[in-house]
């Protein structure tokens, strides 16, 4: 049986999945990311060398703009860049290794196992420390001339704050920060604790149902900004925020009244699209990442 390895670098914890070419897991872990490039690719080379006897491909997500199989800056892992996991496992074990940034990754397993499947234009913004973002056209993964496309982090959204990223998306549309601010208003110890901040909006704390509301208007202009670029017909919500209940019907309406009562021209002119909740959550780039790979695989069998 075909077994393929899928490995998700994260900057607080590395996950790995075995699985078969249907996107099965057969098995899978998870260990703490190292902070010093020599620690973590010894840790990245004992993840492979526990699957290599079973494995026929190697998929890796990684944060940073990733061009081909080379990983540049690196994101909150600086330290990768210049890295091409390609050419450091590919050879050495002559089999096919796929690379791919964490924003595009979530969108591939969206579209292939997820809410976004059947879609020909789509897209997927994921909520975490920062905004990832993927976008699919006309069926297939917009990357851009320079391997950047769908990078909704770098959108500024105040530019009365630009310096260190504080007007942009990753700023302005972070979860983490959102929930940090709810817990801090609570006086709450633990400001990182994203159940107290939501329990706190279910239960209509005035300051926490405030911040909550404009953490969502501010994610409903990033999707209507993004919607005024490539027109698509569905945009999937991720990260572990997602799972909230009370999110996604909080988006939906605070884009409603942005286009219908704040601005009811853009009503007129643009079509919503529908903005929906992402099937996979925290495990979401192990599964975009094998998409990528098998999908990399098909296109060099068909080119032989």
């Amino acid at each position: 049986m075909k077994t393929y390895l899928s490995i998700d670098i994260g900057g607080t914890e590395i996950k790995f999945a075995q699985f078969n070419q249907a996107g099965n897991v057969i098995d899978k872990g998870k260990v703490k990311t190292k902070h010093e490039k020599k620690n973590f690719l010894a840790t990245i080379d004992q993840i492979i060398d526990n699957y290599s006897a079973e494995i026929k491909g190697i998929a890796f997500c990684t944060p940073g703009k990733v061009e081909k199989t080379r990983i540049r800056f690196g994101g909150a892992l600086p330290f990768l860049d210049g890295v091409d996991f390609a050419q450091r496992y590919g050879n050495k074990l002559n089999i096919p290794v796929a690379v791919i940034n964490d924003g595009k990754a979530s969108i591939l397993a969206e579209s292939w196992l997820g809410s976004l499947k059947g879609e020909k234009n789509c897209a997927a913004i994921t909520l975490g420390t920062a905004v990832g973002g993927g976008i699919i056209i006309d069926g297939h993964l917009l990357e851009g001339v320079h391997y950047q496309a769908g990078e909704l982090s770098f959108m500024i959204c105040n530019s009365s704050h630009l310096s260190k990223m504080a007007g942009s998306a990753a700023m302005t549309g972070s979860a983490v920060k959102f929930i940090q601010e709810v817990n801090h208003h609570l006086g709450y110890s633990d400001e990182n604790d994203g159940q107290n901040a939501f329990d706190a909006i279910q239960e209509k704390n005035p300051e926490a149902v405030k911040i909550f509301h404009s953490f969502c208007l501010r994610i409903a202009i990033l999707i209507l900004n993004l919607q005024t670029v490539v027109d698509v017909t569905k945009i999937a919500i991720g990260g572990g925020i997602s799972a909230q209940p009370i999110l996604l019907p909080a988006i939906n309406k605070a884009y409603d009244k942005l286009i219908y009562e704040i601005n009811p021209v853009i009503g007129q002119t643009l079509t919503k699209p529908k903005i929906v909740a992402a099937s996979f959550q925290n495990e979401s780039n192990l599964y975009g990442a094998l998409y990528n790979l098998l999908l990399q695989m098909n296109n060099e069998n068909l080119n032989h």
